[in-house]
C-alpha cells in the first residue's frame, strides 16, 4: 500500500490541545487515553472504538471527524480510549483467549477511573461501536461502570444478530483457522505476506470472491465481518482515500472475541462466556436481566445496509422499550453500512448531527 496518510496520526483534530494518559487494568494490560480538550464545559464524551479497530476511527484527517465535530458543536472536552482491542497495540496479533467479560470487568472500570480522576463528576457521555459497544454496555448493565449520562451505540449493543453466513463462519471458522490453518488472527494485511506462505494463500482465496473493488484489505475485512460485497460499509460512502488504507483503520483480529460473539448470537443476547469461572463472579450471567433498572438513556444507531450485525439495535430497541419504554431512543440510518457511519465522507450531515442532538438533549 502507497501511503498517503500517516497512520497513527491525530493530525485530523485542529485547534485543540491534545494529550496521552497511560493507565493499567486489573489484570495487568497497558491502556491508553487521548484527550482532546478546547474547553472545559459541564460535558464530557468518551469515544470507545471496536475490534480491530482504534480511536483513530473518531479522528481521521482526510474528512470531517466525529471529533472535530464534537469540539465545534459545544462538546469542548472529547477523550478517546484505545482498551484491548486496540490496533494501537499488539494484543490482538498474540494468541490470546480474551473475552469480552473481560473489557466490560477489567477495561471500562479502569478507564472510566483514570477519566474520572482528570475530570472529576462532570456528566460522561459515551459513544461506542461495534465490540466496543457490546462490551461497554454489558460494563454498563452489570453495574461494572455507573455515573454515564448517556451512551450512543453504533451498530450492536447488547444484542448481536449476524446474517446466515456469518453464522456458518462463527461456528466453524476459529477452530478451522486455529487448528488447520494455523492461524490465531486475521489481518487485511496478510495480502502483503510473502508468497505462498498461509497468510498470502488465505488473502488470495479470499479475493477470489470478492470481485467489486482491486483492494485486498477490503476483502479480507469482509472475510472477518460479516456477508457481503464489501460487508463493513458501503463503497460509495467513503473517500477514495479512506478505502485504500482500510488496513490502518481496522487491522488485526484475535479469534477467541468470536467465539464469545457466536454464544451471544446463540444466545440472542450478551451473556457471560464462562460462567462458572469464578474470576467473573461478579459478571451477570444475562446482561439484559436488570434491564429495567439501568437509568442511562441509550442512542441505537441502527444502519440499514448492516451486512456485519443486521438489524441487532432494531430489536435491541424492542426489547428496552418494553423493560423501560420512552427510555432509549432508536435512529435508523438509511443507505449506511457497519462502518461507515463513523468514517464515511458525509456522516458529519448525515450521522453526527443526531449524536450531537441526543447528548445535548440530556445535558440540559
Amino acid at each position: 500500500m502507497t501511503r498517503t496518510i500517516t497512520r497513527f496520526t491525530h493530525e485530523g483534530v485542529s485547534d485543540a490541545e491534545v494529550s496521552v494518559h497511560p493507565f493499567a487494568t486489573g489484570d495487568g494490560l497497558g491502556l491508553s487515553l487521548t484527550r482532546f480538550l478546547r474547553t472545559e464545559g459541564e460535558d464530557v464524551v468518551l469515544l470507545v472504538h471496536g475490534l480491530t479497530s482504534a480511536s483513530d476511527v473518531y479522528i481521521m484527517p482526510e474528512h470531517r471527524n466525529l471529533t472535530s465535530h464534537l469540539l465545534d458543536n459545544g462538546f469542548g472536552d472529547v477523550w478517546a480510549v484505545d482498551f484491548r482491542m486496540s490496533g494501537r497495540f499488539p494484543y490482538d496479533a498474540e494468541t490470546h483467549r480474551y473475552t469480552l467479560d473481560d473489557i466490560a470487568l477489567y477495561d471500562f472500570p479502569a478507564t472510566l477511573k483514570e477519566l474520572r480522576r482528570h475530570v472529576g463528576d462532570r456528566r460522561v457521555h459515551v459513544i461506542a461501536h461495534c465490540l466496543g459497544a457490546v462490551s461497554f454496555s454489558m460494563s454498563l448493565f452489570a453495574g461494572a461502570v455507573d455515573g454515564i449520562t448517556t451512551l450512543t451505540c453504533n451498530s450492536v449493543s447488547l444484542t448481536p444478530r449476524v446474517p446466515a453466513f456469518s453464522k456458518v463462519k462463527l461456528s466453524l471458522g476459529t477452530w478451522l483457522l486455529e487448528y488447520v490453518v494455523g492461524l490465531p488472527f486475521l489481518d487485511p494485511r496478510f495480502g502483503d505476506a510473502p508468497f505462498l506462505t498461509r497468510p498470502w494463500m488465505l488473502s488470495r482465496a479470499v479475493s477470489l470472491f470478492h470481485g467489486e473493488c482491486r483492494e485486498r484489505a477490503c476483502h479480507m475485512q469482509s472475510f472477518q465481518w460479516g456477508s457481503g460485497k464489501p460487508a463493513m460499509y458501503e463503497h460509495s460512502n467513503l473517500l477514495p482515500e479512506t478505502h485504500a488504507r482500510v488496513a490502518d483503520i481496522c487491522s488485526a483480529s484475535g479469534l477467541h472475541y468470536y467465539r464469545h460473539v457466536r454464544k451471544m448470537v446463540s444466545s440472542g443476547r450478551a451473556v457471560k462466556y464462562a460462567p462458572d469461572d469464578a474470576r467473573y463472579a461478579g459478571l451477570p450471567r444475562d446482561y439484559l436481566q436488570n434491564a429495567a433498572d439501568v437509568r442511562t438513556p441509550l442512542l441505537l444507531l441502527a444502519p440499514d445496509r448492516n451486512r456485519v450485525f443486521t438489524d441487532s439495535n432494531v430489536h435491541l430497541h424492542k426489547i428496552l422499550e418494553r423493560a423501560a419504554p420512552g427510555r432509549h431512543e432508536l435512529a435508523v440510518l438509511p443507505g449506511y453500512g457497519h462502518l461507515d457511519p463513523l468514517i464515511g465522507k458525509n456522516s458529519y450531515i448525515d450521522v453526527f448531527p443526531r449524536i450531537v442532538d441526543f447528548l445535548k438533549r440530556h445535558s440540559a
